[in-house]
């Protein structure tokens, strides 16, 4: 069960940081929960590496948006240079 409460939690942050960065992002529900995921994977490294979590503490919400965000700019750069 805790699989599918991270997949929808994933898709709630990929939601809320394609409506937060400008321009138009074309993916679909797999590829936006992804994005929220990995969003949040980002913020709990970054969190750890400058001592704002401990290891078996969670990102919070803000912060998994944050990176969701960064992992956008990161894929349209990407996107964009190919």
């Amino acid at each position: 069960m805790h699989i599918v409460w991270t997949i929808l939690i994933g898709l709630a942050v990929g939601l809320i940081a394609r409506a937060l960065k400008p321009g138009r992002d074309a993916m679909g529900w797999i590829m936006t929960a992804l994005l929220g995921i990995g969003g949040a994977l980002v913020a709990k490294f970054v969190g750890q590496q400058f001592g704002w979590y401990s290891m078996h503490e969670p990102a919070g919400f803000i912060a998994s948006v944050g990176g969701a965000i960064a992992l956008l700019f990161l894929w349209n750069l990407v996107k964009k240079s190919s």
